[in-house]
């Protein structure tokens, strides 16, 4: 029996953990960037994009580009990682949703959004990298972000900054430019912090040396 309470605990805390940082997400999404006019990136910033290019409804749109991202995650990642990610999902819209219907913090940094770009970089930053340190991610786009790492060698937080960049500038058809200026000052920082989080207390693994050896051939010396 207190065999199987420990499993059960070893189970619970990553997940305990998992939530936090949807709650921080979603708390730093409503009443940071929105109540700031700050801009999007990453899916959520393109499925705006189609909203308005095409008037495609952004939450359809959104929901389209995670399926094939959460499919190869399926077979890249294993079924935990994609159910941790699904938990992490529904968990981000229950918590946005509760700030916007509930909450009556309102934090107003309209005349000062360097201020505002710096506490949402530190707190998205944050809560993305405890839902990745914790076995998940908030979204399609986090998922593409870790696969990209993975594959390329890059820091998360750097392939993080590189795709929301590039929805950002692209977003500029539409976006009024502070705002996304300062939208891609958040992005960088919040990318530092990812990979500090994920990095944070852990043993850098040292690659092993490989050792080539070179035969050398004696040469016989006639005399």
């Amino acid at each position: 029996m207190r065999k199987n309470n420990n499993r059960w605990q070893l189970h619970t805390k990553p997940l305990l953990f998992m939530l936090l940082g949807t709650f921080v997400l979603a708390f730093t999404y409503y009443h940071i960037n929105f109540q700031n006019h700050l801009s999007e990136g990453g899916f959520l910033g393109l499925a705006l994009l189609g909203k308005y290019l095409y008037d495609l409804p952004p939450a359809i749109t959104a929901f389209v580009l995670d399926i094939p991202v959460f499919i190869v995650a399926l077979f890249l990642k294993g079924r935990k990682f994609l159910i941790h990610t699904l938990i992490a999902s529904v968990a981000f819209s229950i918590f946005y949703d509760l700030c916007e219907r509930f909450s009556p913090l309102h934090i107003n940094f309209h005349n000062n959004l360097l201020l505002a770009a710096v506490v949402s970089g530190i707190l998205t930053g944050l809560g993305a990298g405890v839902i990745l340190r914790s076995g998940g991610a908030a979204g399609g786009d986090d998922i593409l972000s870790l696969l990209i790492s993975q594959f390329t060698g890059l820091k998360i937080g750097t392939v993080f900054v590189i795709l929301d960049a590039v929805v950002l500038l692209i977003s500029l058809i539409y976006m009024p430019l502070i705002e996304t200026a300062f939208t891609i000052v958040a992005v960088v920082i919040a990318g530092k912090i990812i990979t500090i989080t994920l990095n944070y207390g852990k043993v850098p693994v040292q690659q092993p040396k490989i050792r080539v050896t070179i035969p050398i051939k004696e040469k016989t010396v006639r005399v």
